[in-house]
């Protein structure tokens, strides 16, 4: 590092830390990544769309209390709930930065990346990997549009093809030519797409044949395929059992690292304290390096007032307080007070748990407060429903504070104003308020089958949030027979193979599997497993040919290829809006079958 002549201007590796291009490149990275974090939180794909009726009326139980997805109160409700995060953490923001120095990986990561473009070889690089982002970004946009031609009723396309046989097929094991599942698999480490393989031959190969065997035995015969008294009720709950039980597990793992980290960082802080009264001479103070004193300096330079972030959280918890029961009257206003009043609490641990960690516990938040309002709600009181909209509530909180911490991070390493970020933050997630049920309101709309088993978009976490909420109400007695006893199992294996991964350190650790990963299969199927894993192996063979280009364009390919394919949604889903078809169903038929249709047509 050197300096460069003036007192107000740092240069470091060879880029200017306080050029105006890095602030504003921040500013908008934190705009973006607000307005698009509301396509996972606003709970467009699990509680939210977890109340509707297509959803509901999967399950045998409960098929009245469904809300269906409106523009006009999904806006509201995010409005209402969104901002509290922010407002929350922003007065521990030197804490957790300054005084804890805690890493957040993540934005860490985030604030090198966006330093490195302003240097001479990253701005290079950074020319390279948008030309190659383009080309993939344009390759799967048109596979999706020929692909599209293909399929013009139920079960047609290239996401239909028996790759690997039609039994296999039948079982969901085949490849279904999906650019963003490939590209998904390029990014996510190894371990977790063999997770996710693993428990698709686990669940579709060898449980649920199984389990369909004792039809009529262990759940009556007649039922309805999505009826949660037969089989589908054993696919849902035993993947909820590995949810929870990896989630629970990490969450006090989590907190309890936070706790013991809490009290040494405090205890650590005193003892300095005390030292600093006995000797002013102390060395922890020249040990700072003049980086971190200019970034030190430059963090606490724009204040925000902790008084503005508290009269800001209590007028918006006020509001919202007042507000969300008028969305939901199944929410009652002291279900919510009781949220806000443990929220702040609970947004500090895991905003501090993912710093250490760079793991945001939201969903185990949301989990909890499923189970905790459903319950005290109860079966008579609308508990299914409270505890969806209860979850939406302590999951918007959570994670925001989460992100913010990550966003106050990166922004501390770019020497970004606080107060802007802030401010970009308030503006990013308004737009997201507005933007993401938008563009979920046009999926709604355009498909209609969205959410439906075995369509295009199942969303299988919808149906596992919503069956949560059902297990909240009613406990263990909506469970079909023994299912129990193999959630039982499944939960402990689940912390099992958390306690042995963790047992065996990072050198062996890296080839346990995940078992969150390993659930998702174990109702949707294993097709998207399937399209990872090319994914992974098209990365491990670039890897071994030349690891350099691998690691500085496997992502931006894999990005490609998911942004391609996902901005070929829009197109299509106004397509189908306006009436037009696709001209060509492509359909794989067994050779028996298509002997009866050669039959059938000949006559």
């Amino acid at each position: 590092m050197e300096r460069n002549g003036r007192d107000d201007i740092e240069v470091e590796n060879g880029y200017d830390l306080e050029d105006d291009h890095v602030n504003l490149y921040d500013d908008v990275k934190l705009f973006e990544f607000r307005t698009n974090g509301f396509l996972t939180i606003g709970g467009f794909g699990n509680y939210l769309f977890g109340m509707s009726e297509t959803v509901a009326k999967q399950s045998t139980e409960y098929r009245d209390a469904f809300k269906n997805p409106s523009l006009s109160w999904m806006i509201g409700f995010l409005f209402v709930v969104s901002f509290l995060g922010l407002f929350s953490v922003v007065p521990l923001r030197k804490v957790m930065i300054v005084d804890f120095k805690l890493t957040y990986p993540s934005g860490t990561a985030t604030g090198h990346l966006i330093n490195s473009f302003h240097t001479p070889t990253g701005a290079k690089l950074a020319k390279k990997q948008v030309r190659v982002l383009g080309k993939f970004f344009s390759f799967s946009f048109l596979w999706g549009f020929f692909q599209w031609f293909y399929t013009a009723g139920d079960g047609c396309g290239f996401a239909q093809f028996p790759s690997l046989g039609l039994k296999a097929y039948e079982n969901k094991f085949f490849f279904d030519f999906s650019a963003t599942y490939v590209g998904v698999g390029m990014i996510c480490p190894y371990i977790i797409n063999i997770s996710v393989l693993l428990g698709g031959i686990l669940s579709w190969g060898l449980m649920w044949p199984l389990i369909d065997t004792k039809k009529g035995d262990w759940y009556p015969a007649d039922l309805k395929p999505d009826s949660l008294n037969g089989l589908q009720g054993y696919k849902v709950f035993i993947a909820t059992a590995l949810i929870l039980g990896d989630g629970l597990y990490n969450f006090f793992k989590v907190l309890s690292r936070t706790l013991v980290a809490l009290f040494s960082q405090l205890r650590g802080r005193n003892a300095i304290g005390a030292l600093l009264i006995a000797d002013r001479s102390s060395l922890e103070i020249s040990s700072i390096s003049y980086d971190e004193q200019r970034r030190n300096q430059f963090f606490l330079k724009d204040q925000i007032p902790t008084w503005f972030a508290v009269a800001g959280y209590v007028a918006i918890a006020a509001i919202s307080t007042a507000t969300v029961p008028r969305i939901f009257p199944e929410l009652k206003w002291y279900y919510i007070l009781v949220i806000y009043i443990f929220a702040p609490a609970l947004a500090f641990s895991n905003a501090y748990g993912c710093g250490l960690t760079d793991w945001s516990l939201a969903y185990s938040y949301g989990t909890l407060a499923i189970f905790a309002i459903g319950a005290w709600a109860g079966a008579s009181h609308g508990g299914v429903l409270a505890g969806l909209a209860a979850c939406g509530v302590m999951m918007n909180i959570v994670s925001t504070a989460s992100d913010l911490s990550q966003d106050f991070k990166t922004g501390y390493l770019t020497l970004s104003s606080p107060r802007s970020m802030f401010v970009s933050q308030l503006i990013g997630t308004a737009m997201g308020c507005i933007i993401s049920p938008c563009v979920f309101w046009l999926f709604f709309k355009a498909f209609k089958d969205l959410g439906t088993p075995g369509s295009q978009y199942p969303a299988p976490y919808a149906t596992v949030f919503r069956n949560m909420a059902i297990l909240g109400v009613e406990g263990f007695s909506s469970l079909p027979k023994n299912c129990l006893y193999l959630c039982y199992g499944f939960f402990g294996a689940a912390i099992l193979i958390n306690l042995i991964k963790d047992a065996l350190g990072k050198k062996w650790a890296r080839f346990i599997p995940n078992p969150m990963a390993m659930a998702i299969p174990f109702y949707v199927g294993s097709y998207f497993a399937i399209d990872a894993c090319v994914g992974s192996l098209i990365l491990f063979i670039w890897e071994k040919i030349d690891k350099a280009k691998a690691d500085a364009f496997g992502p931006v390919v894999a990005s490609g290829l998911i942004c391609g394919d996902g901005i070929w949604t829009l197109p299509s889903s106004i397509l189908a809006l306006a009436g037009i078809k696709p001209p060509i169903c492509m359909k794989f038929l067994s050779r028996g079958t298509n002997t009866k249709v050669d039959a059938f047509l000949g006559s």
